[in-house]
């Protein structure tokens, strides 16, 4: 894969719907159980997740899901997930086994939770920021 916009050699970047709370809530979870630091983060909506999404072939207006973004490709909704929880210290990291179950498994519970997260959790009017706790690991 060719060089992708804002990102160093080794860094993964996950891309999420700034104005969903749960996905926000997701964000403040894996920063504050130490993250790897290879990883940072952006809005999908931002103009530099835009950048990310085209870069690697997505759709970026249509899209509101996670995505996870490294040099080797990148990875959608569950697989998302789990990938990120492979960089997260134990026990978290277990969770990370999950990404074996069936894709189409793992898909449609993500996708039910994704269908109803605005109406169970809520969300923002505008993409919420997150930077002033964690400036370095936003883009």
């Amino acid at each position: 894969m060719a060089s992708l916009p804002f990102m160093h050699a080794g860094e993964h970047v996950i891309l999420y719907d700034g104005v969903c709370k749960l996905c926000n809530a997701w964000v403040r979870f894996l920063l504050r159980r130490s993250l790897s630091p290879r990883i940072r983060f952006a809005a999908i909506q931002s103009e530099k997740g835009q950048a990310l999404l085209r870069a690697v072939g997505l759709p970026g207006e249509t899209l509101h899901t996670l995505v996870l973004i490294n040099s080797n490709g990148h990875w959608l909704r569950a697989q998302a997930v789990c990938r990120a929880m492979a960089h997260m210290p134990w026990p978290w990291r277990a969770f990370a086994v999950l990404r074996l179950l069936p894709d189409r498994l793992t898909t449609k519970m993500y996708d039910l939770i994704a269908r109803n997260r605005y109406r169970l959790f809520g969300q923002y009017d505008c993409v919420h920021p997150l930077e002033a706790d964690y400036p370095d690991r936003f883009l």
